[in-house]
């Protein structure tokens, strides 16, 4: 079974991430979306929040795994027993610091490829930091998050102010 890894934070999952994961599907029989601890992110959601959402998003998709892993990537799309890691490049300024991680994962793991998916043009801007941005100054997130994770969010921020 072909097997992509998409690696991540996903703090909070987007409709930018969603769409990459569901296209990653046209090329792989299965997904593997890997959430990834981050701390020096200092995310808002813990793992286990991350995990619930990402699942609550992706119900819908066979083949599909949500799991968290530490270390290094390719050791863990190894284990995995996976052939790729999925990425997305939403802008120019995206890919050299994916392009320098595709390299170094290669030298690492040379029959691990990396493919990258650019987002649908209604999702090209999205990431993260952003959706938090417009969350903690009472932006509406309708188009950017499915509906619970929006509440999830505007919850969390609710809280850092209260």
């Amino acid at each position: 079974m072909k097997t992509a890894v998409y690696p991540g934070t996903f703090d909070p999952i987007t409709h930018g991430h969603s769409d990459i994961i569901r296209r990653g599907f046209r090329m792989f029989e299965k997904v593997i979306v890997a959430i990834a601890p981050n701390p020096g992110k200092h995310p808002f959601f813990s793992v286990k929040e991350r995990l619930e959402m990402v699942g609550l998003v992706t119900k819908d998709l066979p083949n599909l795994e949500v799991t968290t892993f530490e270390g290094l990537l390719v050791d863990f799309v190894r284990e995995c027993g996976a052939h790729a890691i999925l990425r997305g490049l939403r802008a120019i300024s995206d890919f050299e610091h994916e392009f320098q991680m595709a390299l170094i994962n290669r030298k690492l793991a040379e029959t691990v490829e990396t493919v990258f998916l650019m987002p649908s043009e209604e999702y090209s801007y999205l990431s993260s930091t952003i959706i938090k941005d417009v969350a903690s100054h009472g932006g509406s997130l309708q188009d950017f998050v499915h509906p619970e994770v929006a509440r999830r969010l505007q919850e969390r921020i609710r809280s850092f102010k209260g």
